[in-house]
């Protein structure tokens, strides 16, 4: 590695590897102070193993009320639903976790990406199913609102209850 000096604090660069735009001269802007990783990140996924188990339970509870109300497309139907929200909840918990583990200032543009693909991809898969005849289709919204209602409540329940936040 060799030094260059252009009047002020020398820059480092690589034999073999050409000055970038950004080594030209603006060397003596300093870095912003971030903040310390917290020690133990784990805690941002630690109520996951939970949810999922009160997830399949309640996909199988939906599958079986969606059977008992309206046969095999309904409980299908009811199952599918509360899947949905179990893989997008999952989805955005891991994407966020991601993000304030590895640089806090992602946080957010990356929470708003994940919510808009995935508004995206159950708007599509809306669009589509309600044009269709599918019998299993209303009780697919309800097990939505279950998985929904179940996995915010549990959340809830995890982050006051059993997690504290320090």
């Amino acid at each position: 590695m060799t030094e260059r000096s252009n009047g002020t604090e020398p820059a480092v660069t690589l034999p073999g590897v050409p000055r970038q735009g950004f080594d030209l001269g603006d060397d003596d802007t300093p870095l912003p102070d971030l903040p310390p990783l917290p020690a133990d990140p784990r805690w941002r996924v630690a109520h996951l193993p939970f949810l999922s188990a009160v997830s399949v339970a309640l996909l199988l509870c939906a599958a079986s009320v969606g059977f008992l109300a309206g046969g095999a497309a309904s409980a299908v139907g009811a199952g599918l639903g509360v899947l949905i929200v179990t893989i997008s909840y999952t989805m955005s918990t891991l994407v966020i976790a991601w993000a304030d583990t590895v640089r806090p200032a992602l946080l957010m543009p990356l929470a708003m990406l994940t919510y808009v693909l995935k508004c995206v991809v159950l708007g599509v898969a809306l669009a589509y199913g309600v044009n269709t005849a599918w019998t299993g289709k209303t009780a697919l919204g309800w097990g939505i609102v279950a998985g929904v209602i179940a996995w915010t409540g549990v959340q809830a329940w995890w982050f006051t209850a059993i997690r504290p936040p320090k």
